[in-house]
């Protein structure tokens, strides 16, 4: 389990780094109400304009119905195989519980097929993989899949080989180090999963070529300093000249790259002890 390197053969492949899924045991995904059909919008609207610029084609993909609440309370349950997924950067796993229910969770680094894993709201044992609130775990433990209000399933942390780290918990809230770096408060009522998401390697992959950013999704980049000053606020002049002004801009005008987005005055802000880093 982890990266493949080719031998360099071609410049592309010098640069290429690929995942060796030695980790995956299913073949083919759960047919069924757990997987549906998912049409890709290419960043168009429902008048066919184009809003979200960069988006096209790429491999078709089914989406798989993932338990992200696993609301199951204290029903043992089996993972029974271990799948990719195409819609995400960790891996799913199919558990079958006790009476027959099958679904997709976000399998933990270090669980394979024949682990246990359970759900409580009760002060369960925090093996890796198990599901129980915030307040039951011990402090320093590594968390993924975490609710941001009680019951509404996980929001946060649910990237390949992330963890938030739980720092302390004090009256009625939970303070979490999340993979910013930001220090937050949650209601220690929040359900969250013991463990780090897979896939620990994934931000090591280097596509190498334009080709897999094709199958993905993507379509080409033009830097607004070869466009023309109608197009962009970086183009014109003649030659490879430099944009020109203080700050980096979008097309639109607006300050771009390192620019903080987060809305003002935003509910949550009472909750954030540390800001993330730049």
């Amino acid at each position: 389990m982890g990266l493949r390197i080719y031998k360099p053969t071609s410049p592309a492949r010098r640069q290429t780094s690929v995942d060796d899924f030695k980790d995956v045991t299913a073949k083919r995904s759960l047919k069924g109400k757990l997987t549906m059909k998912s049409r890709s919008t290419n960043g168009r609207n429902n008048q066919g304009k184009i809003t979200v610029r960069h988006r096209g084609g790429g491999a078709k993909k089914f989406y798989r119905q993932i338990d992200f609440k696993q609301d199951k309370f204290d029903v043992a349950g089996v993972i029974t195989a271990i799948e990719y997924d195409p819609n995400r950067t960790g891996r799913i796993a199919v558990v079958t519980y006790t009476d027959g229910d099958k679904r997709y969770i976000l399998v933990p680094d270090g669980l394979t097929v024949g682990s246990k894993i359970i759900s409580s709201h009760q002060a369960i044992k925090p093996e890796i993989g198990s599901r129980l609130p915030i307040e039951f775990i011990p402090v320093g433990s590594l968390i993924y899949n975490i609710e941001l209000t009680p019951g509404q399933g996980g929001e946060i942390v649910r990237s390949a080989g992330t963890a938030a780290q739980l720092m302390a918990i004090e009256g009625q809230f939970a303070q979490l180090k999340l993979p910013s770096s930001e220090i937050r408060l949650l209601p220690k009522e929040c359900l969250a999963t013991v463990g780090q998401t897979s896939v620990i390697y994934h931000r090591q992959i280097r596509l190498g070529r334009a080709g897999r950013r094709r199958h993905q999704g993507w379509r080409p980049s033009v830097r607004g300093k070869a466009m023309n000053p109608v197009d962009h606020p970086h183009g014109g002049g003649e030659g490879h000249n430099p944009i020109g002004m203080k700050h980096p801009k979008t097309p639109w005008g607006k300050p771009a790259l390192g620019v903080r987005t987060r809305k003002t005055g935003k509910y949550s802000d009472r909750l954030i002890v540390s800001r993330r880093k730049k």
